[in-house]
């Protein structure tokens, strides 16, 4: 065939240099038939990154490795491709770290410092730092200008390469050579002819004493000789060390399937050696990171359909959008409330047409651990998720914004607050219910019986009662994973959410809400509080029926009056049930608080990093323009008029409590955050678990 010329976009002189090294060693080591397809990589020498995104949108180039951030833009705002991502030797994760000299220099009053940042748009030295900046509120943005206005505003000058056009007091501290002719011009240009370019420009910025903090990828420090690590300090908080994604090399859509073939041939020809080619030393050029970052042990070719997210990493995307990397627009104003079943969506509807603040727009999900999926994604903004899933959450990258509150302290709106700020946060337990008619149902005693759970993953249905003797009998090869517990000491039950044997119990939807049956919501009659009941007590027919229930206290006795005024049966009364006590006696309900199958911390609220502050103001206009208007049918905290019980919040919640100062674990507790740990690291089971692979997101 006509060979085909790649021609790759460099920065700099160095840059250029080691391209060229590239295209002689591919000629040294390529098969002769691949040599004609790509005998020829050129290097076309550019001003700076976004010259070459100029470039390959004109056909005058072909590729070019970008920072992550610069990778989004370039996919969003100007249609390339992201064709591979580098990998790098430590397993992935690029840390953004803010540095400085002076020692006495905090995170959370940094307004009026001089800062140096890797790059405008770039992940460690704007993206991360911004948003993290946003998210704790220190530095405020008032969606009026763009972004770089407010940040211009709150330091004292910088210097952000690639900023010139935006906000030209962020070029101030830049040292580049200026010149009217525009291919001469370096100040403030992201190109390596700007002294404070990328990564290690910044650290030369703080090191000149022209700035007092840089924000910075942890890997420039190595370049720091181990010397002088005492004069530099890393600022940090919890919020630090969020997970980043890589850098990635874009080219033009239409382009995409040579590029990737010719980097095949680098990746298998040059990486892949073990012995490298001893013409091309990948790290010499005297600059760090030219053409590839100096770490990169091998490149990810990217297949066709994978999403910019899943190359940049879903919070990083979230992030990018949060930082207004597409233009503002009226969609900043709405709260997406994630909702999983029709019941939530009914009351969710009414809650937004109820309400005098921000518009609330509900979004349907199919379980709460789909909803933490969608925050990620940016396809929801909020949600209201049991301690398990807050878990969950948590080491998925949200963060909290209020958490519900259970006690009896909440002042009323005629007392002027409903912001409730306070250390103790009530709990509720989890409880473990038979009818009092079957006698020989007892903990010890429930080997091959019919169970019902409230659903998958949730604290009382799932995480707690695997921990007490079900059934003297099964001696549990496995005493740390819930699933497997379950399915060999029950006969079958009903778990929403899970498979086999623990769904037969189950009884699906009804015609106003179809759903299979087993499904992780309220559209399975059996989920939830009010479902694990219903499946104690056995479907009007009198086929399916469960014979203990793991479901919370809280609401048990509501739930057994409103089994009569739903229609599902009559004549039920608390004194027909109690509960089985973890020692292996029976009690009345009265007892729970003796006779439980332990703690379970509140809900809480999570959502994406950089939206704590507004998911918070809707929620606190959203509760004093409820509370001022007593008038209003809506109740925020009640269910049971939508049939169901615990729809968005918990029914006992009497207000929120501000929380998105604190990390999750310590909302969540040690206990039960060691408890989750502990079942996680031990459930492989769980196919929502798989697919998502929660943790190596951290």
């Amino acid at each position: 065939g006509t060979s085909k010329k790649v021609r790759w976009c460099t920065v700099s002189e160095p840059e250029q240099r080691k391209c060229a090294e590239l295209a002689k060693a591919l000629v040294a080591v390529l098969p002769p038939a691949e040599v004609t397809a790509f005998a020829r990589l050129s290097c076309i020498l550019a001003s700076s990154t976004t010259d070459c995104i100029e470039r390959i949108r004109a056909n005058r180039a072909d590729i070019v490795t970008l920072d992550a951030g610069e990778v989004y833009s370039a996919v969003k705002q100007f249609g390339l491709v992201a064709v591979a991502k580098e990998i790098y030797n430590d397993g992935g994760c690029i840390l953004s770290v803010a540095v400085v000299r002076n020692s006495s220099l905090d995170v959370r009053f940094l307004k009026g410092v001089r800062s140096c940042h890797s790059g405008v748009r770039w992940t460690s030295g704007w993206s991360l730092p911004l948003g993290f900046l946003l998210s704790r509120n220190y530095l405020s943005w008032s969606k009026e200008q763009p972004l770089t206005h407010d940040v211009s505003a709150f330091f004292n000058s910088s210097c952000v390469p690639g900023a010139a056009a935006l906000a030209p007091s962020l070029c101030s501290l830049c040292q580049g050579q200026k010149s009217y002719i525009r291919h001469k011009n370096y100040h403030c240009e992201t190109s390596h002819s700007e002294p404070f370019y990328n990564s290690q420009g910044a650290l030369r910025c703080l090191r000149s004493g022209a700035g007092d903090v840089a924000f910075v990828d942890h890997l420039a420090l190595q370049s720091i000789e181990e010397s002088e690590w005492d004069q530099f300090r890393l600022l940090c908080t919890d919020g630090t060390q969020a997970p980043l994604s890589l850098g990635a090399l874009v080219t033009r859509h239409n382009l995409r399937k040579v590029v990737r073939k010719f980097l095949q041939i680098i990746q298998v020809n040059i990486f892949a050696l073990a012995t490298p080619v001893p013409t091309v030393q990948l790290i010499c050029f005297g600059e760090n990171d030219l053409l590839f970052k100096d770490v990169t042990d091998k490149l990810a070719i990217l297949t066709e359909d994978e999403d910019i997210s899943q190359v940049l990493g879903l919070d990083y995307v979230a992030l990018l959008k949060g930082l207004g990397h597409e233009g503002s627009s009226l969609e900043d104003s709405v709260i997406r409330w994630c909702c999983i079943s029709q019941a939530e969506q009914k009351k969710c509807e009414q809650w937004a047409l109820s309400i005098k603040s921000d518009p609330l727009v509900c979004v349907r999900a199919s379980s709460m651990g789909n909803c933490v999926e969608k925050i990620k994604r940016d396809e929801v903004d909020a949600v209201s998720l049991d301690a398990t899933h807050t878990f969950i959450a948590g080491k998925c990258g949200l963060v909290p914004v209020v958490t519900e509150y259970y006690g009896a302290k909440c002042l009323s709106a005629t007392e002027g607050s409903t912001h409730l700020e306070t250390d103790v946060l009530p709990s509720l337990v989890g409880v473990a219910v038979a009818k009092k008619v079957s006698r020989s149902i007892f903990f010890g005693n429930l080997g091959r019986r019919r169970s019902c759970h409230s659903y998958m993953y949730s604290p009382a249905g799932w995480l707690l009662p695997y921990r007490y003797p079900l059934s003297l009998e099964h001696n549990n090869t496995s005493p740390c994973n819930p699933d497997q517990v379950y399915n060999e000491v029950f006969w079958k039950g009903c778990l929403p959410g899970s498979e086999g044997n623990l769904c037969k119990v189950c009884v699906g939807g009804t015609e106003d809400a179809p759903s299979k049956r087993c499904t992780d919501n309220h559209n399975e009659r059996y989920y939830g509080n009010m479902g694990a009941l219903r499946c104690l007590v056995g479907d009007p027919t009198g086929k399916s029926y469960g014979e203990v229930a793991f479901l919370e206290q809280h609401n048990l006795q509501d739930n057994i009056l409103r089994l009569a005024s739903s229609g599902w049966a009559q004549g039920w009364s608390a004194a027909d049930f109690e509960l089985l006590c973890s020692e292996g006696h029976r009690a009345p309900l009265s007892e729970w608080s003796s006779c439980n199958l332990g703690v379970i911390p509140p809900n809480t609220v999570m959502t994406r990093p950089v939206l704590t502050a507004r998911v918070y103001d809707f929620l606190m206009k959203s509760q004093v323009s409820l509370s001022a208007n007593p008038d209003v049918e809506f109740k925020l905290f009640e269910s049971h008029q939508y049939g169901e019980s615990d729809l968005l919040f918990k029914d006992t919640t009497k207000c929120f409590v501000h929380t998105s100062h604190k990390d999750f674990r310590s909302i969540i507790g040690e206990e039960f955050y060691h408890h989750a740990e502990t079942a996680f690291n031990c459930t492989h089971s769980g196919q929502y678990y798989k697919q998502t692979s929660f943790f190596n997101q951290q």
